[in-house]
């Protein structure tokens, strides 16, 4: 039996990336999946690909800093199947970079808008429905920047990326005793649209390579199968971790 299979989940930031691949295991895995993102054409695409191989999605598009939008994609799921038991809530920015003094108010707060609050936001409304169940599994993707590693000019970013790492324990303790899991995935650099719009040189890619012992970066699809296991009964005893999944970047020093 796949390791999903009968269960529900939610995916955030789905139209690309990390959150596409994720959504594609889960469903291959045996999960009926709601899609999330800001773009319908690629959820709709991401859909069609799901039913293609003969299971279940549903796409609700919207912005995450709605808290509407987050109570839309519970709604979803327990409209289309009745259930919620997987949140992986991935959706995020880098946000405004350079130099700290010279970040303005607006993009400081919007990176923490995107990559805090409304992760909060969504597992707000996916906990409410959770309880009802006595049991769920909430992921968040987080970083290692910030937390094992740092660089210069992404204090936005670094600081609404840890921040959710607090959240994790938070609601991991708050609702360990509901069978509610809570954790946190960092991944170092993945192989993405985000890291290629950033790391847009041959130079720029071979600095970062080399940051990781195994001297390349992840793929989506490595760090999607970490999700997986975090999200099924695989994970059964792990909650409030930050779960590195950065090819060891965070023990390199050479």
């Amino acid at each position: 039996m796949s390791r999903l299979t009968g269960k529900t989940a939610i995916v955030t930031g789905a139209s690309s990336g990390i959150g596409r691949n994720t959504a594609l295991l889960f469903a291959k895995e045996g999960a009926n999946v709601v899609v999330g993102a800001r773009r319908q054409g690629e959820l709709d695409r991401l859909v069609a690909e799901i039913k293609s191989f003969g299971k279940e999605a549903v796409a609700v598009a919207g912005d995450v800093r709605s808290e509407d939008y987050h109570k839309a994609l519970v709604a979803a799921a327990m409209d289309n199947y009745g259930r919620l038991d997987i949140a992986f809530n991935n959706a995020g920015i880098i946000g405004e970079a350079g130099p700290s003094t010279g970040i303005s108010e607006e993009g400081f707060t919007e990176a923490l808008t995107i990559n805090l609050t409304a992760s909060f936001l969504a597992a707000k409304h996916q906990i409410a429905q959770m309880e009802k169940e006595a049991s769920g599994s909430i992921i968040f993707t987080s970083t290692f920047v910030g937390y094992s590693f740092a660089f210069p000019g992404v204090a936005a970013y670094a600081a609404s990326k840890a921040g959710l790492i607090g959240l994790t324990q938070a609601l991991a303790a708050e609702y360990g005793p509901k069978n509610i899991r809570v954790n946190a995935v960092l991944p170092g650099a993945v192989d993405t649209d985000m890291y290629r719009d950033v790391n847009d040189t041959p130079e720029k890619q071979s600095f970062i390579t080399n940051l990781h012992a195994l001297k390349r970066v992840a793929t989506p699809d490595e760090v999607a199968r970490t999700v997986l296991y975090l999200a099924s009964d695989d994970a059964s005893f792990v909650s409030g971790t930050a779960m590195l999944v950065d090819g060891g970047a965070s023990i390199t020093r050479t």
